[in-house]
């Protein structure tokens, strides 16, 4: 009995282990464990959820080569990252736009004169969201910042500068709210 239990209990251990490399789900969205940005594989570091006045807004997933919860080191990183954000709410341009550029200035206070005419292409090219839709932001060294819509690639801005305020967003001292900073550092 003894000779069948060990292996037993192992075995029931890696198959459970492989159920929580799978995925991680948070308000009923599911974020796949791995993706890739350029040519590397990048891990969930941790999802968070947005809420607004008690109103799901949405769930983002921050993706990292190696998981870390050192938010200004990620920010900083000229290394490949990826933010996945899936909408939970409808948002009109005029609320995405709001919201972005107020995060812009409570986050990136340079980027309203270093990178200004950055970040007013990225404001341009925000569409309004319905519930279900994702934008992607992916960073890769040498290339710049992709911003995606529903994998739709909507503009890529280059330079590692873009990159650091558009993760300051999350990341930053103030981020839309401190528990979806804090899943997203998978704290």
């Amino acid at each position: 009995m003894r000779k069948t239990t060990v292996p037993l209990a192992a075995a029931v251990f890696m198959v459970a282990s492989t159920f929580n490399l799978q995925a991680a789900t948070v308000a009923g969205v599911n974020l796949p464990d791995t993706t890739t940005a350029g040519n590397k594989t990048l891990v969930l570091n941790g999802p968070g959820l947005r809420t607004e006045f008690m109103v799901k807004v949405y769930v983002a997933g921050l993706y990292l080569e190696h998981k870390s919860t050192d938010a200004a080191g990620i920010i900083k990183a000229d290394a490949p990252k990826k933010i996945v954000m899936q909408f939970l709410h409808d948002a009109s341009k005029k609320q995405m736009t709001d919201a972005f550029d107020q995060s812009f200035k409570d986050n990136a206070p340079d980027a309203e004169t270093t990178i200004k005419t950055d970040t007013d292409k990225f404001l341009a090219a925000l569409e309004p969201v319905k519930v279900g839709e994702q934008m992607v932001f992916t960073y890769v060294p040498g290339t710049g910042t992709t911003f995606a819509i529903n994998g739709k690639d909507q503009l890529t801005i280059a330079g590692p500068a873009f990159g650091q305020a558009i993760f300051s967003v999350w990341l930053g001292p103030k981020p839309p709210t401190s528990s979806l900073k804090k899943g997203m550092l998978g704290e």
